[in-house]
């Protein structure tokens, strides 16, 4: 969901971290895109506004997303920079706003004394950036307009094109191939750049153009079958901490095009592939049928641990209370009486595929619109049709990683509030899953297909996991607690055999004290291809780019998988030591830093207690040769 505080940040640091020149090999050829999340860019005022009753107008180039002082005290005029017409997506009629250009789009969405941190999204690892000796034109940032459709994007700011663009010029600059970088959104956001791409260059060179361009994806928080968050931010809004109602969040959300983007979906139905029609003759116009396959009809969620909304709606005025849907409706309401309220329920694929809106259409204003805008630019795009499960992206090296085992929405029960809309429902009840078993909000026990753990506080393990299906039949499995450590709890599994559709979940032990990383590698199943996912246990949505841990394994695979005498595969798990001097710190217990192999005790001028004075004895050049 919101990729603000979720960037990735951290992960294009650490390659870059090794960009100095002392490593031997030719680092300086590399660049890192990043392509933010939802929410995470910020967006600027391209008109002029004059807001009555408020001493703050907009004026060009004024920041809007985020300003949380005309946000304050402007929030009619605010909304009118900040909404779009929910039909065609066009700006507002008093006001226009478009994203921001470079860095200082997304390191920080809000500056100031007192919001800056609360905003900060890539600032601090831009300074690590800078301590490493980065250059400037070696991090690249693609923001985007994050409220529009995938399609607008390219019909109203060109972006896939200017993107396109981007790849191209970096490799000129530097003279090699890009690392991606993307979070949240972000990943949605590539998936339809790779679609588009195949119908920009020929089909023989789809492939050598891609390789040439991307060296390796990091997939940072991939809501990889949707997020059970959108749901809640469609029906009764989701404020993201900003100092608004539920209501007003839930009317601006849903007049962006992206309020669809990340909708829930079944894993089971999937639309006829738009790049081979196109090349063998095919219409490109029309989107071919939204089609499900046998699992679908014998699942009960549609692959998910349980239904993703059960609603309320008021008593049956006869078939006429859902006009284009009384099959499904007589099914759902079967047994119930008249003049009661009627409890429906429905599964992934039925919100995704409109099925959910045409039964409340009744009942809610802004169901028609999000039909409208459902069908119109996902179901019909001519390019792709974003709800329907990945295949594995066509590329070298792809790493996906994600936080596991935190307290997950993955379900809801809505009912009428007794308010006129945009506050017409309310949440009677949530769904969380985790420790691999599903609760209601009041602590009860709740009946479903819990996953072997739960996703990462914001979108389901079901969804975040989808791409342990990119992994082949044969995979190595490494658990290793997230600190630093000598090798002693390390455990290995080779060769473990994985069938397509289903999860891996490792026989290993785990300390209920100790955070783990558990790596899945695969390096053989699809020649000059590697493929890997990491789950860190406890890790945030929002904030798994903060954690140092990830840093840490980011920079040495990168290290490791440029370096010329590299030894395998994959970095070596064997141990993790300090890389920097804030990894060393002082152990109270021996009076003596810890690590005493890496770190010594070499006070400076300004530390202010024991652990500041812990520096690293050698050079990070000399601790990394351990990891090739």
């Amino acid at each position: 969901m919101r990729g603000g505080h979720v960037c990735i940040v951290v992960s294009f640091l650490l390659l870059l971290a090794a960009l100095n020149g002392e490593f031997a090999g030719d680092y300086s050829k590399l660049s890192g895109i990043i392509i933010p999340g939802f929410a995470s860019t910020q967006l600027r005022a391209w008109s002029i506004l004059d807001c009555p009753y408020s001493p703050l107008d907009f004026n060009p180039l004024d920041l809007v997303w985020l300003d949380t002082t005309k946000l304050l005290s402007a929030v009619n005029c605010w909304l009118k920079c900040m909404m779009l017409d929910p039909y065609n997506q066009t700006d507002h009629r008093e006001c226009k706003s478009r994203p921001d250009s470079g860095l200082s789009a997304i390191t920080e969405l809000d500056p100031g004394y007192i919001t800056g941190p609360l905003s900060s999204v890539w600032k601090e690892w831009v300074k690590w950036c800078i301590e490493f000796g980065i250059e400037a034109n070696a991090i690249i940032a693609v923001p985007y307009d994050w409220r529009l459709s995938p399609s607008k994007l390219e019909e109203r700011d060109l972006y896939f094109h200017k993107l396109k663009l981007t790849f191209e010029t970096a490799l000129k600059l530097r003279g090699g191939p890009s690392i991606v970088f993307a979070h949240s959104l972000g990943n949605n956001v590539f998936r339809y750049f790779l679609e588009w791409l195949k119908l920009e260059i020929a089909p023989k060179e789809y492939l050598r153009w891609l390789d040439d361009h991307i060296h390796a994806y990091f997939a940072v928080g991939a809501p990889l079958l949707g997020a059970i968050e959108t749901v809640k931010a469609t029906l009764s809004g989701a404020t993201f901490g900003l100092p608004v109602s539920e209501g007003t969040a839930r009317l601006m959300f849903n007049t962006f095009g992206s309020s669809m983007w990340m909708l829930p979906f079944s894993k089971y139905c999937t639309t006829d592939n738009v790049y081979r029609r196109h090349f063998s003759g095919g219409d490109r116009k029309n989107h071919h049928a939204y089609h499900c396959d046998e699992h679908e009809r014998q699942s009960n969620y549609s692959g998910w641990p349980t239904n993703i909304i059960n609603i309320e709606v008021p008593s049956i005025r006869g078939d006429k209370a859902y006009p284009s849907f009384v099959e499904i409706a007589q099914a759902n309401l079967s047994g119930m009486e008249c003049g009661f309220p009627t409890q429906l329920s429905f599964s992934a694929r039925e919100v995704s595929d409109g099925t959910f809106f045409k039964a409340i259409k009744d009942y809610d204003p802004d169901s028609e619109r999000l039909l409208y805008l459902l069908q119109k630019s996902y179901h019909a795009d001519p390019i792709l049709n974003p709800l329907t499960p990945w295949e594995r992206p066509p590329l070298k090296n792809i790493f996906c990683i994600y936080g596991i085992d935190s307290k997950t929405e993955v379900g809801y029960y809505f009912a009428p509030s007794g308010k006129p809309y945009p506050d017409n429902w309310i949440i009677t009840d949530v769904i969380y899953e985790i420790e691999g078993s599903l609760y209601s909000r009041s602590g009860n026990l709740v009946e479903g297909n819990p996953g072997a753990t739960s996703g990462d506080e914001t979108v389901p393990y079901h969804s975040l996991s989808w791409c342990k299906n990119w992994l082949g039949p044969k995979v190595n499995i490494t658990r290793t607690p997230q600190s630093e450590h000598d090798g002693s709890d390390v455990q290995v599994h080779r060769n473990i055999e994985h069938q397509h559709g289903e999860d891996i979940i490792p026989n290993m032990t785990r300390l209920p004290t100790v955070k783990y990383i558990t790596y899945y590698e695969d390096s053989e199943s699809f020649p000059g291809k590697r493929t890997a996912v990491w789950e860190l246990d406890k890790a945030n949505h929002r904030n798994i780019v903060r954690s140092p841990v990830l840093m840490r394994e980011l920079w040495l695979e990168m290290w490791h998988d440029i370096h010329p005498d590299k030894k395998s595969n994959f970095v070596t798990k064997a141990k993790r030591g300090p890389l920097r001097d804030e990894d060393c710190y002082w152990d109270y217990g021996k009076a003596r830093c810890a690590w005493p192999e890496h770190c010594e005790y070499r006070y400076l001028f300004g530390d202010v207690h024991l652990g500041q004075s812990c520096r690293l004895k050698n050079s990070t050049y000399d601790l990394l040769s351990h990891y090739v």
